[in-house]
């Protein structure tokens, strides 16, 4: 892709604790994405939109030092183009993906998950809506986006009984139930809180209990050129430090604030 050649590098390659010589020799950079509209985690820069930043972001400049690779975090598309290009093999890895059977047939999974997500159902402040189960949404009419995955339990329960309309972009579905086009948002709480915010639309509600508490995980492309047990090693033990040194909070912290002003230098 165009987008990869000349790009800024979040990391270069430092070789500390990194994978053995090999290896590194033959793969000499990985290309990553992720959905671009999930703040704190990932979004784009306002000085470079072709580059994503974010927590999610930072947890790659962290994984380059630890394998000794560098890694590209670029804009490439909505996050159904990102998923499209992992499948394909033009992207490496991707910085944060739910577990899904589907996506097990294109990507591998680096374990440990290094964060816990909370998905929920959002109404409009004058919208009633009896929330307590997932049959309590039957009668309603949902949005979301595009090849958005809230765990494979609700996946399947959405895909049988529930009316869901996928748009392309988060603000999109976030306007579409501020004008009465859908009953309710499906989403992440902590990103949609962050476009809510940034939107300047009040009086949404959260509805509890969640839908579903699913695990962000990095995950590999069958398909990558890199693809390899040695990487694929390295990258665990690499995710597993990063769990036993508690960085990911760390991360998010830093990303939350970045936003917040982001926003504020927008008004």
């Amino acid at each position: 892709m165009r987008s990869w050649i000349g790009g800024t590098l979040l990391a270069l390659c430092v070789g500390l604790g990194g994978m053995p010589a090999a290896s590194a020799s033959s793969c000499k950079q990985l290309r990553a994405s992720g959905n671009p509209q999930y703040p704190p985690y990932l979004w784009r820069d306002p000085a470079n939109e072709e580059v994503l930043v974010g927590a999610n972001a930072e947890l790659m400049a962290w994984l380059s030092k630890e394998i000794g690779i560098p890694i590209e975090v670029r804009f490439v598309g909505p996050w159904s183009r990102v998923q499209e290009e992992a499948r394909a093999g033009r992207l490496d890895l991707l910085a944060g993906a739910f577990f899904t059977l589907q996506r097990t047939e294109y990507m591998d999974y680096v374990y440990p998950p290094f964060r816990e997500t909370r998905s929920v159902v959002m109404v409009r402040g004058d919208k009633k809506l009896n929330f307590k189960r997932w049959d309590d949404l039957i009668p309603h009419q949902g949005i979301t986006v595009i090849n958005n995955s809230f765990g494979e339990q609700f996946d399947r329960f959405a895909a049988e009984k529930l009316r869901v309309t996928k748009v392309a972009s988060l603000e999109q579905a976030i306007r579409m139930v501020e004008l009465g086009r859908g009953d309710y948002l499906l989403y992440e709480d902590s990103p949609a809180d962050a476009y809510l915010a940034r939107m300047a639309v009040q009086g949404f509600r959260t509805l509890m209990p969640a839908v579903a508490q699913e695990q962000l995980y990095v995950t590999l492309s069958q398909r990558s050129e890199c693809n390899s047990p040695e990487l694929r090693g390295a990258l665990t033990r690499a995710m597993y430090k990063l769990q036993r040194e508690r960085l990911m909070p760390e991360f998010v912290a830093r990303a939350v604030k970045r936003w917040q002003a982001e926003g504020a230098s927008q008004k």
